[in-house]
């Protein structure tokens, strides 16, 4: 599954790889790598397999989930299709309350008795997501875990689940993309060994040198 995803990825553009001009994302880090996985949307084909592998892994690691939860925006539409194929209730968590009307950051429906699996497309410090979750639980609900589309396994984000103590999962990652963009030529082994530097340590990394 995980290589699957990352051909599907690599294969409608959704990942743009350039460790030689790198791009600057608004935390200040230069990165190698630039990821739009709302891209998935328009490919019938990537979003099933996408909505499939939420829907098993979801099926058999949380059982006894009773809403799927996208995160606004980019998860929104994955979990709308997983929770149609579960046949669950789908509600969706806003970055923040809303500054009109009721003031609501969850939409659709979370109960207090409710045991929430959270959808995102993207982990890079899971900063956003975490954020949702902690709207998902001040209303009471519990959050069985977060799931993704892709993440970037960067050691913020792992210390920062890992605080949380929240679970998460993401059907392919930087680490299997990567070697899938080295093995199809369209990066050379010096790239790959740049573009692997940069994750253990993407605040210190610098680009590939231009011959």
């Amino acid at each position: 599954m995980a290589r699957q995803i990352a051909a599907d990825l690599l294969g409608i553009n959704a990942v743009t790889l350039s460790p030689k001009e790198p791009f600057t994302w608004a935390s200040g880090i230069q990165a190698p790598i630039y990821t739009d996985n709302r891209r998935t949307i328009a490919f019938p084909a990537v979003r099933t397999h996408i909505a499939d592998g939420l829907a098993e892994y979801i099926k058999q690691n949380f059982p006894s989930a009773t809403v799927i939860a996208g995160v606004a925006t980019a998860g929104i539409p994955h979990a709308a299709i997983v929770a149609d194929k579960l046949e669950l209730p789908m509600s969706y968590v806003r970055s923040k309350p809303k500054d009109h009307g009721t003031g609501q950051q969850i939409e659709g429906q979370i109960l207090a008795a409710d045991k929430v699996v959270l959808i995102d497309d993207l982990i890079s410090t899971g900063g956003s997501v975490l954020g949702a979750a902690k709207a998902v639980e001040r209303s009471g609900a519990e959050v069985l875990g977060v799931l993704g589309i892709f993440s970037y396994e960067l050691p913020d984000s792992t210390e920062n689940f890992a605080k949380a103590e929240l679970s998460l999962h993401t059907l392919t990652n930087y680490s299997t993309l990567i070697q899938l963009a080295n093995e199809n030529q369209d990066i050379d082994q010096a790239e790959l060994n740049s573009l692997q530097q940069w994750r253990q340590d993407p605040w210190h990394w610098l680009p590939t040198q231009t011959k």
